[in-house]
């Protein structure tokens, strides 16, 4: 049986191994497609527009995106414009009450946090995106948010920077 399908697939293999050197976008194990043009990457500090400012979110976010592109891309950084780029501001941060229980108290709270983020890709421009990344996470009422705001921010925002890779790199 191997016999006769030795010669059919190595000349398969043969031809899918040459025609594929001229593909022109990379793939990365993270997901990632960046075309091998893209060399370089620069990512401006994220403000803090949000109506309730907690400090060191700005640094933290700016950071954790930063070591998120350094983790999974091979592109090196650089301080002015680079052929990707990420700028950005926090736009929201807030808590809610979520549910109320029968004695008309909120059961659970919502904090959320909000970021603005404008990608440009100079290479590809069609990949370069604006968009606003939101996400939540829950908590007991009983709880001050003092108490879980580390926690659940630092979820969130591996969350958010999860997402404002994937829309910027994962093009699936």
């Amino acid at each position: 049986m191997f016999s006769l399908l030795g010669p059919v697939i190595v000349p398969v293999f043969v031809f899918f191994a040459f025609t594929g050197n001229g593909c022109k976008v990379s793939y990365s194990m993270s997901g990632a497609s960046i075309s091998p043009e893209v060399k370089t990457i620069s990512v401006d500090y994220f403000d803090n527009r949000a109506n309730l400012v907690q400090p060191g979110l700005s640094q933290y976010i700016t950071n954790e995106l930063m070591d998120k592109c350094r983790a999974q891309t091979n592109l090196s950084f650089v301080s002015d414009a680079g052929d990707v780029s990420f700028e950005g501001e926090i736009s929201d941060y807030r808590t809610a009450p979520l549910t109320v229980s029968g004695n008309a108290q909120a059961a659970m709270n919502r904090f959320t946090i909000a970021v603005k983020v404008k990608f440009t890709n100079v290479i590809e421009p069609d990949f370069s995106y604006e968009q606003t990344f939101t996400r939540y996470e829950d908590y007991d009422s009983s709880k001050q948010l003092s108490q879980v705001e580390q926690e659940l921010t630092e979820k969130i925002v591996e969350q958010i920077v999860e997402d404002i890779f994937n829309q910027a790199f994962v093009n699936w």
